[in-house]
């Protein structure tokens, strides 16, 4: 595990620290117009989350994680490197644009091409590193022992953990290397720490555990719903249990489940009739005319995570927009410290809420966990849709206390005389943007409980050989949420 979680930590520090400030990089070393620069920064977040489904596909289907990770961390690296290079290197950027010229040189094509590589490479990397992080780390404990068990769950708190700390150290200090020192060294700095991620994962090579893929599932998906379709008209069998045709491949990683009785309709598909063949060794002639019981119970796994992913894009419309307009709230509020003239810049109020996730992690995982689990003398101390449920809750709690705050803000900023103008947006609220730290606190316990409890969700009800497409959907809900 140190070397997973320390490879985890760099490679986040090294990928966020390069996108943080990239909308900053692309206006004003490039010199791009701000909607140009948006649009390549929406493409980039877009095609990176929803290329996570490709890469959890390729991993689970032909590659395994670990070999997945492995490119997939070193491109990344190469990614970082080429923009990088862009800063670095005079001829790779368009010249230096004075403060006074009404009109600046853009990038020439080649310039471009160079930077999109760049883009593209890290696109290919987070394809591979997003869905099968955390699917690999997990593969690492046994989830038939007692300790295997709490070591997966202690797992999903301690890679969230890493995850915001990584945040906290790339929207501070290396923003403000990049800021206030120098762009090369800004963006050196994570493709260093990307470099030392790779050292940390391929030095732990010869102890993981490493999960072979087992063939494309999402074929026995199809032929599921396939032979279901096909056979709607037949009736339901009794005592499914016992009579629809059960065959496990003596190759097949997936633990055997049990018969469930939701979905009936997909049973269907594993009703053996006299038109259909076996072969010597158990298994279906032809797999498009009959399934077996347990094909269709993982179809069944994954209808029922859908219902909660749709509620975890609802959840994320609540957090994202914390994340967004609460700047524009730190903007027109009073951000003095004391009676200096130091401001807070708005953006860095985002610190407090990844600073209340930072916190609450350990002490939810070293002292809630084993109380709870006392108390109720369940596994995690609470059920994990319990645990989606709080952070669903917790989130509406912050988005009305965002409200209040909203509503105290403009009243005083209409009413008392204002601190300045915020250019484009009008007058400066008297009201401290202290006021805007007890939302952020609970939204960053909203993702302890929500964010963690979805990640968690999806890699125990998948089956194993799709635990990096359950670790995809995470990234997709997000996007989706966006668009």
């Amino acid at each position: 595990m140190p070397f997973i979680i320390g490879n985890e930590t760099f490679e986040k520090l090294g990928a966020i620290g390069t996108l943080a400030n990239l909308l900053i990089y692309l206006t004003t070393v490039f010199n791009m117009k701000s909607i140009t620069a948006a649009t390549i920064i929406n493409v980039f977040n877009g095609t990176t989350n929803f290329g996570t489904l490709v890469g959890a596909y390729l991993c689970d289907t032909y590659f395994g994680r670990y070999n997945t990770l492995g490119f997939a961390t070193v491109t990344s690296f190469l990614g970082l490197l080429v923009i990088q290079l862009t800063a670095a290197i005079s001829k790779l950027h368009p010249p230096r644009c004075g403060k006074e010229s009404s009109t600046c040189q853009g990038p020439t094509p080649g310039q471009m091409a160079f930077l999109l590589t760049g883009f593209g490479l890290m696109v290919v990397g987070a394809g591979g590193v997003r869905p099968c992080n955390l699917a690999f780390g997990a593969d690492q404990f046994n989830p038939k022992t007692e300790s295997g068990k709490k070591g997966i769950n202690s797992f999903f708190n301690w890679y969230f953990f890493t995850f915001t700390f990584a945040m906290m150290i790339s929207l501070t200090l290396i923003v403000y290397v990049q800021a206030n020192v120098s762009w090369a060294i800004g963006l050196a700095i994570p493709a260093i720490l990307m470099l030392i991620a790779c050292i940390l994962f391929f030095s732990g090579s010869k102890i993981y555990v490493k999960v072979k893929a087992n063939g494309s599932p999402m074929t026995s998906v199809a032929q599921v719903i396939v032979v279901a379709i096909k056979k709607r008209r037949l009736k339901p069998v009794e005592q499914p249990w016992f009579s629809l045709f059960n065959y496990t491949p003596p190759t097949s990683i997936n633990a055997k489940l049990s018969y469930t009785d939701q979905f009936r309709f997909l049973d269907k598909a594993a009703i053996r009739t006299l038109e259909d063949k076996i072969n010597p060794d158990g298994s279906p002639a032809d797999p498009w005319k009959l399934c077996s019981l347990q094909q269709v119970e993982e179809v069944k796994c994954l209808l029922r995570v859908i219902p909660i992913w749709v509620s975890d894009v609802v959840f994320f419309i609540a957090i994202v927009q914390q994340q967004t307009y609460a700047v524009f709230q730190a903007v027109q509020s009073d951000r003095r410290l004391g009676s200096s003239n130091f401001k807070v810049p708005a953006a860095s109020y985002g610190v407090f809420m990844m600073l209340s996730l930072t916190i609450f992690i350990p002490i939810y995982d070293r002292i809630f966990v084993p109380f709870l689990q006392r108390l109720t003398g369940k596994e995690g101390g609470i059920t994990i849709l319990q645990r989606i449920g709080i952070g669903i809750i917790l989130s509406a709690l912050a988005m009305l206390v965002s409200a209040l705050v909203e509503e105290k803000r403009r009243t005083i900023a209409l009413t008392k005389p204002t601190v300045g103008t915020a250019p484009r947006r009008g007058g400066i609220s008297s009201m401290s943007s202290v006021w805007l730290i007890p939302q952020l606190a609970l939204t960053g316990l909203a993702e302890a409980f929500g964010s963690i409890g979805m990640v968690e969700f999806y890699y125990k009800q998948f089956p194993e050989n799709m635990r990096s497409i359950a670790g995809s959907l995470f990234f997709v809900a997000w996007q989706v949420q966006v668009i």
